[in-house]
């Protein structure tokens, strides 16, 4: 929409460089414990298996506390006695811990499993709900590359860190606890000097971990603009050939990735320093443990066994405590990520439904601009004061420069922005007072920039009703004289199209786009440029398409060629925001102003 592209570029001009982070326009959420908690809210979602796996990792943490111990019985009670037969079934008896360790354990994986995949597709599902009603002036300030991010990339780490580390963390957690415990009942003192190692491990981790955080949303944040780059670049590769510029696009794309690398750097240098310090913190634990384990089992306060079990208590110690260490770096990305998914999720629609928002019926199609204006940025007036009336079954045509305002009037009619002052009414009713869903369902837009889904024919058509039969998606066509050349499609109607309709020419998209509006069978309908990327001929069979789906309607149409609107009921001529000339054709001409000028232009190349 050419004046709406106009505002955008003015905005752009004034927004800085990028730099990380400057995706998204939100206010940085701080609050750490809130995201855990509203994380794990979904994994609340399945309450009764989570308390069932939760049961398991307690069992399973518990059959692994047993090694140990049964290791010190065996040495004390079979081995030094010589007794082989109670070796035996202690042996047993420790085959059995192990056996219904790791059955336990791969269960509550199995069952986690399954939990946080259903979790993680109930919040991509009200992560992407939420973006389909947010309104157009969010996706004017963020880029789609970055939002898509959110929903792969964040998501994705957010998978990794709940579907591999939620029972691991518990069981760790669980096994320090446990291990922490059996030390004491078996010895005190052996207990207090190994665990002062503890704290140390405990104050070097959280130290790493604020450095880590800060490092993973850094890169979330830059691979989001990475793909912002990535996905514009692919998108308008055609524009990027014609104009030469695969060195400038490889240029932007290096610098992007130049920040992802420095971004994904910074975090896991950090992140990798946990694990070879925690190994040697553990082999200070080990030393102090059997230095003075040795000095109290040569005074004869402590058997062998005891220390066996200490020993590989502290192993086991060591273990939950590294692993830790390497959820860290994952959990870090994860709440990262979650922090920019719960960003979008908390950003309230510019636009929402009145709690009074009142249905419609029998439109008839009267619409009303009443001293509408409106701006896309502050200060920045695109409409000033606009009014104008059009009647059910009349054409109103709205012709004039780029940038003055017509694609806006459109904008604002379908409620896409609200206005800054004045009103616009429907049959009488305050759009703003009227159920956003209720008065989409009057429009029927065809863009000259036509969308197409990556599906078949039909159900492109279909996408204007989507409970229309297959019958009628296929008298809507021929309506829109688009059934012949459907028809001779490889597949005909079931023929599937490419990314945005490719594999079709603008005309045929533009009879498909028509198509879909027919089957809608709008009250109010809006043509934006409908024919002014087609050739003449197919401009002909386009313009006798649209004159059989304006009969009865009332209809807006936006025209650079202003033969196409010759036989409007009314032409509003729209400059710098505002209506300087109004009138049909014959009394625009006669008036030899700016409407005079403009046709005069496009048909004899001069101007009066």
């Amino acid at each position: 929409m050419a004046d709406q592209q106009s505002q955008s570029e003015k905005q752009r001009s004034n927004v800085p460089p990028r730099g990380p982070g400057m995706g998204m326009n939100f206010e940085k959420p701080k609050n750490l414990q809130k995201t855990v908690v509203r994380l794990f809210g979904y994994l609340l979602l399945f309450k009764a298996t989570l308390i069932f796996v939760l049961v398991l990792v307690v069992l399973f943490t518990l059959a692994g506390l047993l090694g140990p111990y049964l290791t010190g019985v065996a040495i004390d009670r079979y081995i030094i006695p010589k007794d082989l037969a109670g070796l035996g079934r202690i042996s047993l008896i420790m085959l059995g811990a192990f056996i219904a360790y790791t059955v336990l354990q791969a269960a509550s994986g199995w069952l986690m499993a399954g939990i946080s995949q259903k979790a993680l597709k109930q919040l991509r599902k009200e992560l992407f709900t939420h973006l389909q009603e947010l309104s157009l002036r969010f996706f004017d300030k963020n880029q789609a590359g970055d939002l898509m991010s959110r929903l792969t990339n964040d998501i994705n780490a957010i998978n990794q860190a709940v579907s591999q580390n939620v029972t691991s963390l518990v069981a760790n957690v669980l096994s320090l606890f446990g291990i922490l415990i059996a030390m004491f009942v078996l010895n005190v003192w052996l207990s207090l000097a190994t665990i002062l190692v503890v704290p140390l491990m405990f104050w070097f981790t959280s130290f790493v971990a604020k450095y880590t955080r800060k490092g993973f949303q850094r890169m979330q944040k830059a691979l989001g603009i990475l793909n912002s780059t990535i996905e514009e670049n692919i998108s308008g590769l055609k524009v990027v050939k014609v104009f030469r510029r695969s060195d400038s696009a490889v240029e932007a794309f290096r610098k992007d990735n130049q920040e992802t690398y420095e971004a994904g750097f910074y975090a896991h240098t950090y992140a990798f320093l946990l694990m070879p310090l925690t190994n040697q913190l553990g082999n200070l634990f080990i030393i102090v443990l059997a230095g003075l384990g040795g000095f109290l089992a040569i005074r004869g306060l402590v058997t062998v066994g005891l220390i066996a079990a200490f020993i590989g208590y502290s192993r086991q110690f060591l273990q939950p405590v590294r692993q830790l260490s390497e959820m860290y770096n994952s959990l870090q990305s994860a709440l990262a990520g979650a922090e920019r998914v719960f960003e979008i999720m908390d950003t309230q629609p510019d636009l929402q439904d009145s709690v009074n928002a009142a249905e419609i019926k029998d439109v008839k199609g009267q619409v009303k601009f009443d001293n509408v204006g409106f701006s896309y940025l502050p200060d920045v007036p695109v409409l000033k004061g606009m009014s104008l009336e059009a009647w059910p079954g009349h054409t109103i045509a709205l012709v004039g420069p780029t940038g003055a305002g017509k694609s806006t009037m459109i904008n604002l009619l379908s409620r896409f922005y609200d206005v800054d002052s004045g009103t616009i009414s429907v049959d009488g009713h305050d759009i703003r007072d009227l159920k956003t869903d209720d008065l989409r369902r009057l429009l029927g837009i065809v863009l000259q920039d036509t969308f197409l889904f990556s599906d078949t024919v039909m159900e492109n058509i279909r996408y204007g009703r989507l409970d229309a039969t297959d019958e009628e998606c296929i008298e809507a066509a021929k309506m829109a004289n688009a059934d012949h050349f459907i028809r001779q499609l490889p597949d005909g109607y079931e023929t599937r199209l490419s990314e945005r309709g490719s594999n079709l020419s603008q005309g045929q998209r533009q009879m498909l786009a028509i198509s879909r509006a027919v089957l809608a069978d709008p009250a109010i309908l809006i043509l934006d440029e409908a024919t002014s990327s087609v050739d003449t001929r197919t401009e002909a069979r386009i313009q006798k398409a649209l004159l059989r789906l304006m009969e009865g309607r009332t209809s807006f149409v936006i025209a650079h060629r202003l033969s196409t609107i010759r036989d409007a009921n009314h032409v509003l001529v729209i400059n710098d925001g505002r209506i300087v000339e109004e009138g049909n054709h014959d009394q625009l001409m006669a008036k030899k102003g700016v409407y005079q000028n403009l046709y005069i232009s496009q048909f004899k190349g001069q101007v009066t």
